[in-house]
């Protein structure tokens, strides 16, 4: 009762205070208007009037979502100048000015014709005016007013999404914020409650709260009961209510789904305590033997453990690493097993988180786990085992055929102790340098080695169990060959020098040095000097520079190229190992002739042919190159030989016959272009201007040939027409170089039996006599015997 008291007074005071505001806009544009009429009448000279004018407003608003049948009523507009005659008319305009709105013309009754909605307009402005009915003149001017529409509770609130997704971290304290959803009302929040809202939970207890105010979803519980572990999804629905939650008014719903978060609260834990693994012996280093699992109810990071072995007896022949996958312990070989020496190990094996644990819920209990791992190793028929994982072996390269250089030993590993027997992958030895003996493994030498050839050789020893052939291993023995002196130095090259005729005696010509194949342990030593025996100690000495190299000097100051042009002078090089080497070098010298720098002029004419001449290898390229020239020049010849053919006509005068092949097929009895053989039957009917039908004709080219009248005889006129057509042929530039196929039915003078063409003979086939075949020969008898057989049986 008390709302609605205070609905009332407060439509009153807005309807005063509306009324008072148009009053005074009214009065102030009417004292405006006579302002201006007072002093358009001073300017006429004519005093007009002021009339007085004022509206009476009986409402300003209008409830929206009007339900009922009538138009709905506004108020009424009235006059000061309305005299109740009914001369006034009332006019409306502005929005909805005939349409939503109408104004009775006579009494200015206002009315709204269709139901209103707030939420798509909340108010509308209007002018209004007075006209005389008689004259249409305007008695006032328009004056604006608004209709407000009164705001009632029609719209119920709407979150912004129907559905919302949140997440949380588990074990999170009481009251933490999760998310907010907010809620809106298009209803007049300046009127009423109809949009002051209020925010509930209505599924969701007891686990999250919402604050009424803000929307803001927190959490109700405290850390211990908030665990991902026990439940990690939640639905909750929140209301909005308007009316500032009172009875009556509108509500709106939405869901959240709120998820906990993974935190490390939870330690991982081993599936079991102890576990029983078994591996052969025979296992490669680094192979996995087995996993363990542990689990941690945690997700993602929080997950990942890592494992360790603290103690056991086999703590250095394993080691263990984690899938990051499965997060599975893998326990793999570290070292070789033997069975024959252990038969079993025993692990201790940790886990742990990899990530920090939140201990404030573990209370007592321990942040890791342990447990026990026994590995039993199985027995493997073994091969043989040698002693070593390579042997290296060393020998002079001077020793002598059937000398143990060395030996390998292998046993077998398994409890049996199998004899070994041993040989030699002659793979490995192509040169059959050594053996080895088969019962103790010796190896010894075979053939002379020599280490300027090889330095090392690398062989492969193989041991095989006598009892079981299949059962065989193999060792690397590297055997290198140690250096003896048994080669003598040399030159580094060859050396060839000369010498001026005008020289000084001690002068330096040449600088020698030499190289050794041998490797000596301290390195080389030379030393040079000139052969004893030599024919030429008085002409040259050679001097050791002791740095492995020597000079060799002139021991008189002239020479001559006439008395003797080339020198060969013999060095003695010796090693400085034992036992010594020696070799004998020679150094070529030739005497020139030099200017007087010492500059070599010219020489002997032996050094002049020598350097001007030629080298074998360049005349024998030479020489090849003329062969393959010459037979490439026979080869066109022959080629070209064997291209050329016969002439087709070899003069123009030759004029027999020659069977030529064109590849043109002729048309047959059909083919009646080439020739017409009209002409045949009537020789006379030949034109004077006919042309050869087998080509295009051409007047320019040729022009028509008279000719003579063939007299009509048999025989002879059908010559005389082919005499013609050659003749014609012949004289025609313009005629292919090919014979026209075509038949004439003519066989020449000489011939016995004459035509054989029906065009031309007088006879018919039964008058024939064939008895003149049987002078043709033997092979024509059978012929005239079936003929002239036929012609008895006929007579008869």
């Amino acid at each position: 009762m008390r709302t609605c008291l205070l609905t009332l007074l407060w439509a009153f005071l807005s309807l005063y205070v509306n009324a008072m505001s148009i009053t005074r806009k009214t009065m102030l544009e009417m004292g405006e208007m006579g302002g201006e009429e007072d002093r358009d009448g001073a300017k006429g000279g004519k005093l007009l009037k002021r009339f007085k004018r004022g509206w009476m407003w009986n409402q300003f608003f209008l409830q929206e979502e009007y339900t009922g049948s009538d138009k709905q009523y506004i108020g009424k507009l009235q006059s000061d100048m309305d005299k109740g005659d009914g001369t006034l008319k009332y006019i409306l305009t502005g929005d909805g000015a005939g349409d939503i709105f109408t104004i009775d013309e006579n009494n200015g009754d206002l009315h709204a014709n269709k139901r209103l909605d707030r939420e798509e307009k909340a108010f509308y402005s209007l002018r209004a005016t007075v006209v005389n009915k008689n004259t249409g003149l305007k008695l006032e001017p328009e004056t604006e007013f608004i209709v407000k529409l009164h705001d009632i509770n029609d719209n119920e609130p709407k979150f912004g999404k129907e559905l919302y997704t949140a997440s949380v971290p588990e074990r999170s304290n009481k009251g933490t914020s999760v998310t907010q959803v907010t809620a809106t009302d298009a209803d007049d929040s300046m009127y009423g409650n109809s949009a002051k809202l209020r925010y509930s939970i209505s599924q969701g207890h007891p686990y999250f709260s919402v604050d009424p105010s803000t929307g803001i979803i927190r959490t109700a519980l405290g850390p211990g009961e908030m665990d991902r572990e026990k439940r990690e999804h939640y639905q909750v629905v929140i209301e909005a209510k308007d009316m500032a939650g009172q009875r009556g008014g509108l509500t709106g719903t939405t869901t959240v789904n709120i998820t906990l978060t993974d935190v490390n609260d939870n330690p991982p834990r081993f599936s079991q305590s102890i576990y029983q693994l078994s591996v052969p012996e025979s296992i490669i280093t680094g192979t996995p033997v087995g996993r363990i699992t542990a689990v941690d109810k945690d997700l993602g990071k929080n997950a990942e453990m890592y494992y360790n072995i603290v103690s056991g007896d086999g703590l250095d022949m394993f080691n263990i690493i984690t899938d990051k996958d499965s997060q599975e312990g893998i326990i793999t070989v570290l070292k070789p097993l033997d069975y024959e020496k252990t038969r079993s190990y025993t692990l201790e094996i940790q886990v742990q988180n990899t990530q920090t644990l939140d201990t404030r819920f573990l209370g007592y209990l321990p942040t890791k786990d342990m447990a026990t791992v026994r590995i039993g190793i199985e027995d493997v028929d073994e091969p043989p085992l040698f002693e070593r994982a390579s042997y290296v072996i060393e020998v002079k390269e001077d020793a002598a055929m059937g000398t143990a250089v060395g030996s390998v030993r292998a046993m077998d590993p398994d409890g049996y102790n199998s004899p070994v027997r041993y040989s030699i992958d002659r793979r490995t030895d192509l040169d059959r340098l050594f053996n080895v003996h088969s019962g103790n493994g010796s190896i010894f030498i075979i053939r002379p080695l020599d280490r300027e050839e090889a330095a090392w050789h690398n062989i492969s020893v193989i041991a095989t169990e006598f009892n079981k052939p299949l059962q065989t291993s193999r060792v690397p023995v590297y055997i290198r060959l140690l250096d003896v002196n048994d080669n003598a130095p040399t030159f580094a090259s060859f050396y060839e020098t000369f010498v001026c005729e005008k020289t000084k005696a001690g002068q330096k010509i040449q600088t020698v040095s030499a190289v050794d194949v041998d490797d000596p342990v301290g390195g080389h030593k030379f030393f040079f000097s000139l052969a004893m025996e030599g024919a030429y100690r008085g002409n040259f000495t050679v001097k050791d520079n002791g740095d492995n190299t020597a000079g060799v000097l002139t021991r008189r100051s002239s020479y001559s190229q006439l008395h003797k042009s080339v020198y060969l002078v013999p060095v003695v090089i010796t090693d400085g190992d034992f036992p010594i080497q020696s070799s004998t070098e020679t150094l070529t010298v030739r005497v020139c002739t030099c200017d007087r720098e010492g500059n070599m002029e010219l020489c002997n004419a032996e050094a002049q042919t020598s350097s001007a001449g030629l080298s074998t290898g360049a005349l024998v390229a030479i020489l090849l190159c003329v062969i393959i020239l010459l037979m490439i020049i026979v080869l066109f010849a022959a080629l070209k030989r064997q291209k050329k053919k016969e002439p087709l006509i070899i003069s123009k005068e030759d004029v027999r016959d020659n069977v030529v092949s064109y590849n043109d097929e002729g048309g047959g009895e059909e083919d009646t272009q080439a020739f017409d053989i009209g002409a045949l039957r009537n020789p006379e009917a030949i034109e004077d201007s006919k042309q050869r039908r087998d080509i295009i004709p051409s007047d320019t080219l040729y022009p028509p040939i008279r000719r003579t009248a063939i007299p009509s005889r048999d025989n002879e006129d059908v010559r005389d027409f082919i005499n013609q057509r050659v003749q014609d042929n012949d004289s025609n530039p313009t005629a292919p170089p090919y014979d026209s196929l075509a038949t004439y039915a003519y066989e020449g003078t000489s011939s016995v039996a004459e035509s054989l063409s029906s065009l031309g003979s007088a006879s018919s086939e039964g008058d024939q006599d064939y008895n003149y075949l049987s002078d043709w020969g033997p092979r024509f008898r059978k012929l005239a015997d079936m003929y002239g057989a036929e012609d008895s049986d006929r007579e008869s």
